[in-house]
């Protein structure tokens, strides 16, 4: 109870001045968890508060009665922001939410430099940061590129523009340009002269294309009033970074929000040797010589999609595999690119790791020794190789940035950032997009998609999320895998395999029969739930031009596509996307799929 008469009146004196001298006062418990979530709240913020512990008061139980009494409130927190009475936990946040809380701030206002400063100059970053100062705002990009232990580094764009998706696709080409050289005499095509490949002139004008692509990033920037700063950011405080360039020179940057696209970098393996002697696809794509004879570590895509051009230029390639191809894609799909590849001169060594790597011989490339073990025994092997490319996975670049220091929390396993549906993190005012969010799509189009829409909501008043449901992909192994939706395995995890039904089918390209090559290679298929008039919940095909292919199924799938819907729609013949409007062989069945024709 409070005390009564003078003493009452005193206790109310210093309450009242607990209120009216600070900002913002918190009347809290230590052990509360929602007192803490409040407390949590003004610090990502970066909003100073008072807070008085009651349960470490000996007036404790008084004040929080008299509190009651003055504010009709009997829980912990208590809070009161600019002499208002806010409330608890939750209108705290409601508050926040809605604006309220800011308005109440607003005669303290804090000025910052900037309305939103973005850190990762990828196609993500570069997204969100264009869009959002389209709409009026003062907008700051960092980004800095570690150089990778070889020394390789690149300019604006992120990973996809420079040693991904870009440069990827354009050595993919290189190796189908190949192919159809051999394809072309069948067509007619008579030539004499020698025909080899040059990986110097594939390089430099691959990288010629890109530094266009880097500079048309930095004039984008630049029209459209963008700060760019070539320099690493690392949080401080809540709305605080620091900024540092090439040569170590140190600047202090505030604002309002923030938006983290950081992305990837190739993990390496932790054996002797790995850091100094091995290349990953950071370093492939600008090596100033031929790669020669290639060992490639993991079935990931990208070992995979490098594994398959290298070879496709005529390269001795082989594929070290610790256990699956493909890692969360549809097995059958990644076990039957993985055949064709083996099919067409890549080699494969199954069930062994690599455990140390020695330099032979200097030279470039040189020639290194690989030793390996086996996953399933003892049993060790040996080989000599040019140039070893670790393709293993991908790290998230999250834990050198100060996040511990702003209190925003990642997955400890992985370095991922958990955000809500809305990319929020636990921190409200800094957001993050791209391939570091915790179990979302590492994919470019994900990323640009997501920033784009974030922009709106934060300052056009917009209410568009992004979806990560039914993404289209492909995978540009040298028979190219594109999908969308559920793999077949996850498809029975979640609805069970007696309320599928799948169809499948192989076919021939038109394209193919001439030159006699690779009939009954070419994949394709849908998996369909049976207790949803046959919705496709699954698309899947493997042959030339996937990614094409693929795009239009899957804004089809946005659509609810249904196999009565296919049967009904008329193919382009010939085509290889048709097949999809004449399947009607399902795997229940046991039916046979293969092709006497095209």
């Amino acid at each position: 109870m409070p005390p009564t008469g003078a003493g009452r009146e005193q206790l109310q004196g210093r309450i009242r001045e607990f209120i009216h001298s600070n900002l913002v006062m918190v009347f809290s418990k230590s052990t509360c968890p929602y007192c803490i979530r409040v407390k949590e709240l003004f610090v990502s913020l970066g909003i100073d508060y008072t807070a008085l512990e009651l349960d470490q008061s000996d007036e404790g139980a008084s004040i929080q009665e008299m509190l009651f009494e003055m504010t009709g409130q009997r829980t912990v927190p208590n809070v009161f922001v600019n002499k208002t009475h806010v409330g608890g936990s939750d209108k705290t946040l409601q508050a926040h939410q809605n604006g309220s809380l800011q308005k109440l701030l607003d005669g303290n206002k804090i000025t910052y430099d900037y309305d939103l400063i973005v850190v990762g100059g990828g196609s993500g970053g570069l997204a969100c940061s264009k869009e959002t100062a389209s709409l009026g705002k003062k907008v700051l990009v960092l980004d800095y590129v570690v150089p990778t232990p070889l020394g390789a580094a690149w300019g604006l764009g992120g990973t996809c523009v420079n040693v991904g998706c870009i440069p990827k696709k354009l050595m993919h080409q290189a190796a189908l340009l190949g192919q159809s050289l051999k394809d072309s005499r069948k067509f007619g095509w008579e030539y004499d002269e020698q025909v080899k490949h040059n990986w110097d002139t594939m390089r430099d004008e691959i990288q010629n294309y890109i530094g266009s692509l880097n500079w048309g990033y930095r004039v984008s920037l630049r029209d459209k009033n963008i700060r760019y700063e070539n320099a690493y950011g690392e949080f401080v405080e809540p709305h605080k970074i620091k900024a540092t360039n090439k040569k170590g020179k140190e600047a202090f940057y505030t604002a309002e929000r923030f938006v983290v696209a950081t992305g990837e970098r190739p993990r390496y393996l932790g054996i002797p040797g790995d850091k100094e002697y091995c290349i990953t696809s950071d370093d492939l794509f600008s090596m100033s010589w031929c790669p020669g004879k290639t060992l490639v570590v993991g079935a990931s895509y990208v070992a995979l999609e490098c594994a398959g051009f290298l070879a496709g230029i005529g390269l001795d390639v082989t594929v070290m595999v610790r256990s699956i191809f493909l890692r969360g894609f549809d097995q059958e799909m990644a076990e039957r690119a993985g055949t064709y590849m083996e099919s067409h001169g890549v080699k494969f060594i199954k069930k062994f790791v690599p455990v140390s790597v020695e330099r032979l011989e200097e030279g470039t490339p040189g020639k290194l020794k690989v030793v390996a073990k086996s996953t399933e025994g003892d049993q060790i092997i040996e080989g000599e190789y040019n140039t070893v490319l670790i393709a293993v996975g991908r790290d998230a670049c999250t834990r050198n940035i100060g996040f511990e220091k702003i209190g925003v929390k990642i997955n400890e396993r992985n370095g991922k950032v958990p955000v809500n549906d809305e990319e929020q993190t636990n921190v409200p005012h800094i957001y993050a997009i791209g391939d570091i969010l915790d179990g979302k799509l590492e994919l470019t189009p994900v990323a640009i998609q997501a920033g784009r829409l974030l922009a709106r909501r934060l300052y056009a008043g917009a209410t568009g999320k992004c979806d990560y449901v039914n993404v289209p992909t492909t995978v540009f192994t040298p028979m190219e895998y594109g999908c969308c939706g559920l793999s077949e395995e996850r498809a029975i995890e979640l609805h069970g395999l007696e309320n599928l039904e799948v169809y499948h089918t192989l076919y021939w390209p038109l394209e193919w029969t001439v030159p006699s090559r690779d009939n009954n290679t070419c994949f394709a298929k849908i998996i369909c739930n049976k207790l949803d008039n046959e919705r496709v919940l699954g698309f899947h095909i493997l042959g030339p031009n996937a990614g094409e292919i693929t795009q239009g199924f899957g804004a089809a799938m946005k659509c609810g596509l249904t196999k009565a819907v296919l049967n009904e729609t008329i193919g382009i013949h010939p085509t290889c996307a048709e097949v999809f409007t004449t399947m009607d062989v399902t795997k229940s069945s046991g039916g046979d799929i293969t092709q006497k024709g095209c």
